[in-house]
């Protein structure tokens, strides 16, 4: 239950990131407000996930989540560039959060 609650708390953090990018600095009203909100919500769930999860591996898997989400959004969505570097850093990212997954024991 405890990953299944940190892959939301990541889903979130992509959110919050993607929401802060559209609310301008906080500028509009509305993306600032779904940018807060989603906030709130993955800090939630990271601190349930962590009632069970070593501290180290649900903060480096949450916040790997929300790197790599907001890396994937700015390249579908906001034509960023997806230069085989910045790929390649992205598919590391991922495989580290595999491992941290397989290396930790509930």
């Amino acid at each position: 239950m405890a990953w299944i609650v940190l892959f939301v708390a990541g889903l979130l953090e992509i959110v919050w990131s993607v929401a802060m990018k559209q609310s301008d600095g906080f500028t509009r009203l509305v993306p600032a407000a779904v940018s807060i909100a989603a906030m709130i919500g993955s800090v939630a769930a990271l601190a349930f996930a962590m009632r069970t999860l070593p501290l180290g591996t649900a903060y480096t898997v949450w916040t790997g989540i929300g790197a790599v989400g907001a890396f994937a959004v700015g390249i579908v969505f906001l034509g960023e560039a997806a230069s085989a570097l910045r790929l390649a850093a992205a598919t590391l990212i991922v495989a580290g959060l595999v491992l941290m997954k397989f290396a930790s024991a509930e």
